[in-house]
């Protein structure tokens, strides 16, 4: 089985952006890993909050998606009831609705790495104590 990355909003922050502190870091994982990076709808829209945010063009985010460097690989509606589920286990965090997503779909393909500037990403566990393996900065 093949590994499949899952793709957070901060590397897709940080590529779109090239004031952000991770630029140049998110440009060298980018090279280096196989499109499609697998994402979610909820991904998507904090990334295209962000982008716009720090001055940069929203729609890239999703022109992302139709270049085939993104694919929206989640159905949230299908998998709400282990959203919950997780939310309520990480409330102290809290937990958004894009890191359950991530999680899940981590729990779903096990093969699975999450490309993430989130730290959190070292606390979830997927099954409830599983790690999820992380790409992530060494210093995050």
């Amino acid at each position: 089985m093949a590994k499949r990355i899952l793709i957070d909003t901060g590397p897709i922050v940080a590529i779109l952006i090239p004031a952000d502190r991770y630029h140049g870091w998110a440009n060298e994982q980018f090279s280096s890993l196989p499109p499609p990076l697998f994402t979610c709808e909820a991904v998507l829209s904090e990334a295209q909050f962000l982008v716009h945010r720090f001055g940069g063009d929203a729609t890239a985010v999703l022109e992302m998606v139709t270049k085939g460097v993104l694919n929206i690989a989640f159905n949230a509606e299908a998998e709400i009831d282990w959203l919950i589920k997780l939310q309520r286990r990480y409330q102290n965090l809290p937990m958004s609705l894009a890191d359950a997503c991530l999680v899940r779909m981590a729990e779903l393909h096990a093969q699975s790495h999450v490309f993430t500037l989130d730290s959190d990403f070292r606390i979830y566990r997927r099954h409830g104590r599983q790690v999820i393996p992380v790409l992530a900065p060494p210093r995050l």
